[in-house]
């Protein structure tokens, strides 16, 4: 369980978190991390979002468990003030990398909220048609 403190509560600041932060996103999970919170001095606060299309009620609340679990273990790496709303997707249920899943798309959204650029797709490398042109 989550500590009371580190608890989203409120509407709004789901919608600072989707809306003004920035997103990182993985095959079971997308991470939304707004970094520029309504209290710099606050605790980071952490929301989650199981949708009905990851599985009926019971996979959905199992998820929602892991996900805190996870999320608790490393709350000492959220920057405080910051609002974190991790959102399942469907591949979510019954995964064995959510973990793994959750670590890099928030390594992801802190590397790109603190100016490191935007999360970028990961997809095969793409060779320059110049590349290896050594003309000149």
């Amino acid at each position: 369980m989550l500590p009371s403190a580190h608890r989203m509560r409120h509407g709004s600041d789901f919608s600072a978190a989707v809306r003004k932060g920035r997103r990182a996103g993985r095959p079971t999970l997308v991470i939304h991390l707004n970094r520029t919170g309504s209290d710099p001095a606050s605790p980071a606060r952490v929301g989650f979002v199981v949708s009905k299309a990851v599985g009926p009620a019971v996979v959905r609340n199992r998820v929602k468990r892991q996900l805190r679990h996870i999320t608790r273990d490393r709350l000492a790496a959220l920057p405080s003030g910051s609002l974190v709303v991790v959102r399942a997707n469907p591949a979510a249920a019954g995964s064995s990398t959510l973990a793994d899943d959750f670590d890099n798309a928030l390594a992801a959204a802190l590397r790109a909220s603190s100016g490191g650029g935007p999360e970028r797709r990961r997809g095969p490398d793409r060779v320059s048609p110049t590349a290896g042109n050594d003309r000149g």
